[in-house]
């Protein structure tokens, strides 16, 4: 059943970029993209069925989703399905709130491609919402505001995904 829910998100995902050509939207990023990566890594391997809600609410979420399919260069930091739903969102509510979380998604992007070096050099970084996540460490665990870093350096072709355990709120 979660593979395909994945490939149904998955053909959701590449058919709505396609959709927009011609409307000013940069081009589709090449495959693997971020969605597309993010998607995988929820299918298969020691994170399958970690990142449903997460993908939920990307895939509809129109803008989330072009920003995060398209040409460019981004860092995610990817909230797990546990971190969401300490704050009420799951798979069942998810495709209903995603609209309203947009603030809320765009603040674990940020422009460029951030490898965990490069994070966890950082004191802050400015997220897609303009504000900013301060950097710290604690105890041999690097955490983005209260949120631990649990997975690095997920490469795609647009960008790099680094999983979390808490949802970032913006202020």
């Amino acid at each position: 059943m979660k593979k395909l829910v994945a490939a149904v998100l998955l053909v959701a995902a590449l058919a709505a970029p396609t959709a927009l050509a011609g409307t000013g939207q940069r081009p589709v990023a090449a495959s693997p993209n971020i969605v597309e990566q993010a998607v995988a890594l929820n299918t298969a391997g020691p994170y399958a069925g970690t990142f449903d809600t997460l993908i939920c609410l990307v895939s509809n979420n129109e803008a989330v989703l072009n920003t995060l399919s398209q040409k460019g260069q981004y860092t995610v930091f990817a909230p797990t399905d546990a971190a969401f739903s300490a704050i009420g969102i799951t798979g069942a509510n998810c495709a209903g709130l995603a609209p309203a979380v947009t603030p809320v998604l765009l603040y674990h992007v940020a422009h460029g491609r951030r490898d965990a070096a490069t994070v966890v050099s950082s004191t802050r970084i400015r997220m897609l919402n303009k504000q900013f996540a301060t950097i710290s460490a604690s105890g041999g665990r690097y955490y983005v505001n209260d949120a631990a870093i649990v997975a690095t350096d997920v490469f795609a072709s647009n960008g790099v995904i680094h999983a979390i355990d808490r949802v970032l709120l913006p202020s």
